[in-house]
This record gives structure tokens, C-alpha cells and sequence, in this order.
């Protein structure tokens, strides 16, 4: 249904002269205050000479001349079926004050213009709508056609983060606060609120009709904080901050709006970017009461034991996870984790410790596994594997700084003397699965069943055996198999 604000003041004149417009709204005034008599110029002017004429008044502004008021009332009739049209179901009205003054003037004085003055109220005339305005903070953001729209928006906000049977639950229960609650069962969920980060309010506003928004663009807007997400193209020139600069933003926030776009991305001419940095304009909060069945790790423990020879670990105690019933109170806001606190907590099952012991004693014939550099420098010369139709079962090191050849590592010495194609040799057990091979020394400075530790001097580099230059071939055994040297050697 339409509504109109029309102020009609009529005022009836029997004067062969008419009077001036200013005069005429003056005479609106008089009106109010008290009764307002003019003579009649002529007495013996006959009624049939005089015809009436009508001063349009907009917002107390001039308008013109009309000879008939049904001028005026068909534009609003016309306008407003205009705007019917096109905005269904609003409220309208027609905002706009007109004020008419009438004169009776004789039929040769009378000068009209309804033309004229039906185009001028066209253009000035507002038609407005009620409006059910969201103000946040103070502030109107979203116009919707009704109470119950508006409503729909602030509910449609809330139902992105939680269902309307949590809603319903909530409503119902905080209408009777003082039931006790359950305690909550396990993976189970329970809403203790749900707000909004702002204060929100509503308003019964008049403003131009395309301003009210539909529920659907009501929510974008509040989501986003525009209604139009912008976008950029690329020119001859552009770097990421210029651009980020030239839209209000940080290059950071630019990049975050441009998935897999970084700093060092290369941009091209005529690439379409996002610009449009959205901020929402208000958020939902939800409290709520969570209930989870936990795993509770168990810590370890090392006993160190001298008895024990240093490297070596023996499990005490086998570790057991516990188990734990928590219950969190948890506060989101959009969707968004940010705080946690723990309300209850029942313990399902203790944990069991780990616990293993390391020993820690130390005995210069055992080796801890890390292998020195057996010379004083040197160079890898050959590696293990074929070579000249057979297999090479070590490494050679060639060129020291001195000749002096060391043990690899703590141990004992099992076999110290000339072995045919290897020469002078020495081999060392170092009590822990390991062996190492010294071979082709000049000579030996160790006797079998001597304890040497790591570092220590076994005999001098030379080229006895089947040897193509002075070097020592060095090989590694761990439980009774050839190894790499090199996955040993600490160099």
C-alpha cells in the first residue's frame, strides 16, 4: 500500500490582481494564526467572470501556476506506479511536501502552466521506502525491506558456523537456565552462545528504494564488507607493492587474495588480480562445550649405567600410551579457533613410562663405532670394488703428511705380522662387532693380544705384498662382513 505526505493549505481570493507567490506562502502562515479577509475589487464583478487557480508549493519552494490540483495528484499516482513497477512489495511514499494556494482571478488574468510545473515536480518529487536498517556500531550498513528480512540476514550469518537445530536448542534452554546440564558424552557438542564481534541493532529508516538489499546480498556484504570484488589488469611496468599500494593494501594482503602468487612471481602484461581485499564487517562468535577421547604420550627415561659398556642400551620398560576423557570450552570466531581452555578431565588410563638404560662405561679395548682416520692425512687413492679383474675389499690412502699409521679405534690386537700379497698387516678387534684391516706397512709396532686405543701409533706406512707404491690398504668388517669404509670412517 502507498502513502503519501501531501500538506494542503487552501486559500480562496476574490482580487482582479494576483498576488505574488512569496506573498501567497506568506498567507499559508497568516492562515494558521487567524482569518485572513480580502475585499473584492470590483463589487458588481460577476462570479461567472472568475475562475480558480492553484500556487504549488514544493518543500515551501515555488513551483508554478496550476488550474486544477488532479494535475499534481495524477504525477504522484503516475510516479509511484512507476517505482511499483520496478521495486514490488515496499512500503512506498512519496517524500516530498507540496503545499497549494488557491486564488480566484478574473478568466483574463488568469496565466497557468501545468506543463511546466508537472515536469518540474517530476524531477524534484523522492519517493522513498520504509526500510528495516542493520546498524552496527552505530553505524547503518545493510538496508532490508523488513524487520523480518533484516532478522533472516543476522540468522542466515550465525547458520554458516552452526545448524539451526543448535540454534533451536540454545533458544529453548536458555529459556530455562536454571536446568542442570549433562555431563557430555564422548565426540559429543554442546552451543553455550552464539554473538556477534559487534553491537548490532535495527532501525526503521526511509530511504530511496534501490538501496535495500535482498538477504542473500545483505549477507555477502556483511561476509565480505563489499558488494563488489574488484579486479586488476596488469600494465607495462607494474610491481606487486606499486599495485598493492595503488589499492589500499600491503603486499602481503595482496598476495593472500591471490593463491600461488609469491614475491618472486613474474608478473604479465594483461594478468587479472585481485584488488579487492575483504574485510568482513561483521563476525560470529561461537561458544561451545566439546567432549574428546584423548591419547595421553608417554615420556622416556634413560638410566645411565656404568656397569654397562658405553654405547650400549637395554630396554628397562616398554612405554604404553594413556587414554584421558577432556572436555574443552572453545571460542571461534568465523569459523576460526582462537581460544581453548580445559573444563574437565577424567583420566582413562595412566601412561607408562619408557625406560631403557645406556651404558656408560668406557674400556679402551672396546670401540664406540665411530672409526678415526687411520693416517696423518691423505688421500683416498682407490675405493672398494673391482678393479684390474678382481675385487678390492678396501680403501688405499696414499701421500700423508708422515707415514705413522693409527687405530681406527679402541680394541685389541688379534693379528699382528706378514700375510703374502698384503704384507705387513695388522688387524684389530674392537669388541663391539667390528674389525679393521691395516695392510702393506713398512713395519709393526704392536704384539697380538695388546690393548690400543683409539688414535694410538700400530706400525709405519710402506709397500710390502702385492703393492703398486707406498700406501695402506684399510679395510672394515662389522659381524664378520665387508663394509665401506667410508660409512665408518669420522673424517
Amino acid at each position: 500500500m502507498f502513502f503519501f505526505n501531501k500538506r494542503l493549505s487552501e486559500l480562496t481570493i476574490n482580487t482582479s490582481n494576483s498576488l505574488k507567490p512569496a506573498l501567497k506562502m506568506a498567507a499559508i502562515s497568516a492562515i494558521a494564526l487567524g482569518t485572513l479577509t480580502f475585499g473584492v475589487s470590483t463589487a458588481s464583478a460577476s462570479s461567472s467572470k472568475l475562475s480558480t487557480v492553484y500556487y504549488v508549493y514544493m518543500n515551501k519552494e515555488y513551483v508554478g501556476t496550476v488550474s486544477d490540483k488532479e494535475v499534481v495528484q495524477d504525477i504522484l499516482d503516475e510516479k509511484v506506479e512507476e517505482f511499483k513497477q520496478t521495486y514490488t512489495n515496499l512500503d512506498l511514499a512519496v517524500e516530498s511536501q507540496l503545499t497549494y494556494v488557491s486564488e480566484q482571478v478574473f478568466n483574463s488574468g488568469a496565466k497557468t502552466n501545468d506543463e511546466e510545473v508537472a515536469e518540474i515536480i517530476q524531477t524534484k518529487m523522492a519517493v522513498q521506502a520504509n526500510a528495516s536498517a542493520l546498524v552496527i556500531d552505530g553505524k547503518a550498513v545493510a538496508y532490508l525491506k523488513s524487520e523480518a528480512e533484516a532478522d533472516q540476514v543476522l540468522n542466515a550469518l550465525k547458520l554458516k558456523y552452526v545448524t539451526q537445530e543448535q540454534l533451536t536448542e540454545l533458544g529453548t534452554r536458555k529459556e530455562t537456565p536454571e536446568v542442570v546440564l549433562p555431563q557430555l558424552k564422548e565426540n559429543e557438542v554442546r552451543l553455550l552462545d552464539v554473538s556477534f564481534t559487534k553491537e548490532v541493532s535495527q532501525n526503521v529508516e526511509k530511504v530511496t528504494p534501490d538501496k535495500i538489499l535482498t538477504v542473500e546480498e545483505a549477507v555477502n556484504l556483511l561476509t565480505k564488507g563489499t558488494l563488489e570484488e574488484k579486479k586488476y589488469s596488469v600494465k607495462e611496468g607494474d610491481v606487486l607493492g606499486g599495485i598493492a599500494g595503488a589499492h589500499g593494501m600491503e603486499t602481503a594482503q595482496l598476495l593472500s587474495i591471490n593463491p600461488g602468487m609469491t614475491e618472486d612471481s613474474v608478473l604479465k602484461i594483461g594478468q587479472e588480480l585481485n584488488v579487492t581485499f575483504l574485510q568482513p564487517l561483521l563476525q560470529v562468535v561461537v561458544i561451545k562445550e566439546e567432549a574428546k577421547k584423548e591419547t595421553i604420550a608417554f615420556a622416556s627415561q634413560v638410566i645411565e649405567d656404568a656397569s654397562m659398556y658405553k654405547g650400549d642400551t637395554k630396554v628397562e620398560q616398554e612405554g604404553k600410551e594413556g587414554a584421558r576423557q577432556v572436555t574443552y570450552k572453545v571460542s571461534e570466531q568465523n569459523g576460526v579457533r582462537v581460544a581453548q581452555e580445559v573444563v574437565s578431565e577424567n583420566i582413562l588410563q595412566e601412561p607408562v613410562s619408557y625406560i631403557f638404560r645406556k651404558g656408560t662405561k668406557v674400556v679402551p679395548s672396546r670401540g664406540d663405532g665411530s672409526l678415526a682416520w687411520p693416517a696423518n692425512g691423505g688421500y683416498i687413492s682407490s675405493e672398494v670394488g673391482y678393479r684390474w679383474g678382481s675385487y678390492h675389499k678396501g680403501i688405499d690412502i696414499a701421500r700423508p703428511s708422515n707415514r705413522t699409521i693409527k687405530a681406527a679405534d679402541n680394541g685389541t690386537v688379534v693379528s699382528a705380522g706378514y700375510d703374502g700379497g698384503y704384507g705387513n698387516k695388522v688387524i684389530i678387534d674392537h669388541n663391539n662387532g667390528m674389525r679393521t684391516v691395516y695392510a702393506h706397512l713398512a713395519s709393526i709396532s704392536v704384539n697380538v693380544g695388546q690393548t690400543v686405543s683409539k688414535g694410538s701409533a700400530i706400525g709405519v706406512m710402506g709397500d710390502t705384498g702385492n703393492s703398486t707404491g707406498i700406501h695402506l690398504h684399510f679395510e672394515v668388517y662389522k659381524n664378520g662382513s665387508l663394509q665401506n669404509p667410508r660409512d665408518y670412517l669420522n673424517r
